[in-house]
């Protein structure tokens, strides 16, 4: 069985990890609010959060579920890991009773990389087991957010619709009020008890689920701590006698030693998102806001940190250790890494496992492993936690109480918990189809690959875990990664909050990531920046700080 998705805590967004990755299949804050006092919205819509007791009054009653105890539990916001063998023979069922009852039902969800035909045998066996009879409207995960916009726009919406927190922008955003419905009749309080894999769902996923003051989305939950890895090749530094750097000087002195340019082989890639690590730089987006010890109000871009981890990118790319591709901007910088060109990405945590399977047979030397974060100077990282839930599935408004008994059973059929018969369906299909059981452990066939390549698994999902029946090590590997990094986590003032900022402030940060490019690449001077930062505060950025102060004020601190 596969991991569900893990948060990012800093460094790219969604779309632009999932556009470069080859592993992202099973991948990913906005929202709109109760209150009304933080400011008028552009398009007319409430914006600011719903938190607090009026959040509580919202959410589903928390149910744990009791079918399989992880062998590592979560630790500081880890997710649980699984590394002994399921007894396939054994599996529990945790959806006794079919809750769909075959009415049609359509379903609109990105997808990375070729979808399945809509006739397949994947899809016709989870109809069967789920009692339901879906549509998928399948499509291309990297250019989702434009055919989102166009279909919330218009009059035909899917029965159901995933929404990933990343598209939450400009129209979009109020759009999810206007057009999906709140699932509070079915779902609050004791409600929910009837889908009870929905019920185990953490509280903190349900209460980033309320948008516009209602209980709209059903969320894939997401373990806080950080995603994305810097990645270093193992076999490489074990060969080669190098120390696994400690500090950001220790980095730049390494990477200068293992770079031959006449070898083909360089450090690293562009270090961007490790470094917002390594320098304690807070998340983009709504989590980069703050009030510090000192009681002040600020935005990720305002502090110290911020330029200094660019800084240090720049002499990276000054000194040449970074891959001439990377500079350019152009190909896969993992590739690059399983090729041996580089020694260190940046890659998400799921890279861990899918780089182990890709290279297994054709290269079984190549081990990855995960550097802990470090601070700048040497010693402990201050990191920042990502949102409990950063994709939803919602219900257009307008349903047939069928259609959405129909869709809440998809749901509760996808969040199934590690260790049942529903998660071995969705995550590896049919045996003797799909897979073939060796040594106990499921090994999907090309059909397999192909047709389970899928979005059952974004309508819903369990507790954040990891699980790797045949590679159980990178299992262990990737928890305690979690667990060292979760222990140096910190929460910024918004955490936990569905926040919609009002819409005439929506591009206001928007030139910073080409900027950054193009600075660390020497094409930018750090005077462009500090001008940038001086723009938006007097274009926006002190005037969106008011209204996030005003929003803290009625609604207290995530932290």
């Amino acid at each position: 069985m596969t991991p569900n998705v893990a948060s990012i805590s800093s460094g790219p967004s969604r779309r632009s990890f999932l556009a470069s990755t080859a592993v992202a299949a099973a991948a990913v804050a906005g929202g709109m609010p109760l209150l009304t006092a933080c400011g008028e919205s552009d398009s007319g819509s409430r914006e600011g959060t719903t938190s607090g007791k009026a959040a509580d009054k919202l959410l589903p009653t928390y149910v744990a579920g009791t079918i399989a105890k992880p062998d590592l539990p979560s630790k500081n916001g880890s997710s649980a890991g699984y590394i002994s063998k399921v007894d396939l023979a054994a599996l529990v069922t945790s959806v006794p009773k079919k809750l769909g009852t075959g009415a049609p039902l359509k379903i609109m969800s990105p997808l990375w990389g070729a979808p399945p035909k809509p006739d397949c045998a994947y899809y016709k066996t989870l109809d069967a087991e789920a009692g339901t009879k879906i549509t998928w409207q399948n499509q291309d995960g990297n250019t989702y957010g434009e055919k989102l916009g166009a279909v919330l726009a218009s009059s035909s919406i899917p029965d159901m619709v995933v929404v990933p927190s990343w598209e939450l922008v400009g129209k979009i955003s109020s759009a999810v009020t206007a057009k999906f419905m709140d699932l509070g009749p079915y779902l609050a309080g004791d409600k929910v008890k009837k889908y009870p894999n929905l019920a185990a769902i953490p509280s903190d996923s349900w209460r980033m689920s309320i948008f516009g003051g209602a209980l709209r989305g059903i969320p894939m939950p997401a373990a806080p701590v950080p995603n994305i890895v810097p990645f270093y090749r193992k076999d490489v530094f074990d060969k080669k006698g190098y120390t696994v750097p400690k500090s950001a000087d220790e980095f730049l002195s390494w990477a200068k030693e293992a770079t031959s340019a006449k070898a083909k082989v360089w450090a690293c890639g562009d270090m961007r998102w490790s470094a917002a690590g390594f320098f304690g730089v807070r998340p983009a987006g709504t989590l980069g806001w703050n009030i510090g010890d000192d009681g002040k109000l600020t935005y990720r871009i305002e502090h110290p940190e911020y330029l200094e981890h660019l800084e240090w990118v720049r002499k990276l790319f000054a000194a040449g250790v970074v891959h001439p591709d990377d500079k350019a901007n152009t190909g896969d910088p993992s590739q690059r890494f399983t090729a041996g060109q580089i020694l260190v990405f940046n890659g998400d945590m799921s890279a861990w496992y899918g780089k182990t399977t890709e290279q297994a047979r054709s290269n079984p030397d190549f081990q990855i492993e995960g550097m802990d974060y470090f601070g700048a100077e040497g010693g402990n990282p201050t990191l920042y936690a990502g949102q409990p839930a950063t994709i939803w599935s919602m219900i257009r408004k307008g349903a047939s109480k069928e259609t959405i008994e129909n869709a809440l059973a998809a749901a509760n059929f996808a969040a199934a918990p590690y260790g049942t018969r529903e998660r071995m369906f969705v995550d590896y299909g049919v045996e003797g189809t799909h897979y073939t059981v060796e040594d106990g452990v499921p090994i999907k066939n090309d059909r397999g690959i192909q047709e389970v390549n899928n979005a059952w698994v974004l309508l819903a999902a369990p507790a954040p875990y990891t699980a790797h029946p045949d590679f159980p090590e990178i299992t262990r590997k990737q928890v305690e990664w979690q667990q060292r990094q979760g222990a140096f986590v910190k929460k910024t003032s918004t955490y936990g909050m569905n926040i919609v900022e009002p819409s005439r402030y929506a591009t206001l940060s928007s030139q910073f990531e080409q900027l950054e490019i193009d600075f660390v690449r020497g094409n930018k001077k750090l005077s462009d920046i500090q001008q940038a930062i001086s723009t938006w505060k007097s274009s926006g950025g002190d005037k969106l700080r008011d209204w996030y102060k005003q929003l803290l004020d009625k609604n207290g601190s995530g932290n």
